[in-house]
């Protein structure tokens, strides 16, 4: 499958998320954690999987989460996915309060607000049934059926051949565009992806990954992706690394056009501050200057200074 240019699908997808939400108004704030908490109970003992995670992801986003394993962020995909409860905080996708939801409001919200794609294919696809077959079986459930829709679904996903196939005559890529397109059958405004290249070799994960941005770009859903995958990460314009539970950092990547007038993309690290004015620095740092216990502050007149403590 033919990678689409970046440039030109980020603008289609900005198009597309504005026309989703009536307006520019709207476009913040898709979805949002504030202070989100999980703490799991096993045998007595408590296990803090996400402590005051922050993130807000605009309407019509690509967004990749980044971060070690153990360190929150498939819990926080569960939650916002409709698959977990948090303990406490704010978690809302598309309006949707997902700390207080009940039981059918969140049925609901599974079948026809978000998708999801798992990083295990067999996961996916139900294997007795064709692609297409896969692909409308959700539309049935949800409501939205409509006909020629799952083969335009499979088209975007550059998999439109195999429409008659079953999962056990595809390879492992073309299962997960087939997943991408059912994943999307339900017309749902937000998609999550939990490693959906995990699996896959380099070449075909960059496949996968273009089936996501094209559905970004040509329908303007947000879509939220947790990769360990760099060559995944580095394809969108921004990507959050999450460590022991919260929101540690980010980079922003944009274009710009170069002395010899050709684009190019800049990336920039954030530290990310919580509202106590709490931050991680970035473990990259921490390392090169051996820093560790405490560090020192200096306020200069137009940014903070950080040094290594004295002993």
């Amino acid at each position: 499958m033919t990678s689409p240019d970046l440039g030109e699908l980020q603008r289609r997808a900005a198009d597309r998320a504005a026309a989703r939400a009536g307006g520019t108004d709207r476009l913040r704030g898709h979805i949002v954690c504030d202070g989100l908490v999980r703490i799991f109970k096993t045998e007595g003992v408590e296990v803090v999987a996400l402590q005051s995670l922050d993130l807000t992801v605009d309407r019509g986003e690509l967004l990749a989460i980044v971060g070690a394993s153990g360190s929150g962020k498939s819990t926080m995909l569960n939650i916002l996915s409709g698959l977990d409860v948090p303990t406490a905080g704010i978690a809302r996708v598309a309006g949707y309060d997902l700390l207080t939801m009940n039981a059918r409001r969140r049925l609901r919200y599974r079948r026809k607000i978000v998708g999801f794609v798992w990083q295990q294919t067999a996961r996916n696809l139900l294997p007795y049934l064709t692609a297409r077959e896969n692909v409308e079986l959700p539309m049935t459930l949800a409501g939205v059926k409509k006909r020629g829709r799952a083969l335009e679904l499979l088209e975007m996903t550059g998999v439109a051949h195999l429409a008659d196939r079953r999962p056990a005559e595809m390879s492992g890529g073309e299962q997960q565009r087939t997943a991408v397109a059912v994943a999307v059958a339900n017309d749902p405004e937000v998609l999550f992806a939990d490693e959906p290249t995990g699996e896959l070799d380099e070449a075909t994960a960059a496949d996968v990954f273009a089936a996501l941005r094209t559905i970004n770009a040509e329908l303007g859903v947000t879509i939220v992706v947790v990769t360990h995958d760099h060559a995944v990460a580095d394809q969108v314009r921004r990507t959050v690394a999450i460590r022991d539970g919260r929101t540690a950092s980010e980079v922003r990547r944009s274009a710009r056009t170069g002395a010899d007038g050709l684009e190019e993309i800049v990336s920039q690290e954030y530290a990310l501050l919580d509202r106590a004015g709490r931050m991680q620095l970035p473990a990259g740092f921490v390392e090169a200057l051996s820093l560790k216990d405490r560090v020192q502050l200096t306020l200069e007149p137009d940014h903070v200074q950080v040094r290594p403590g004295d002993e």
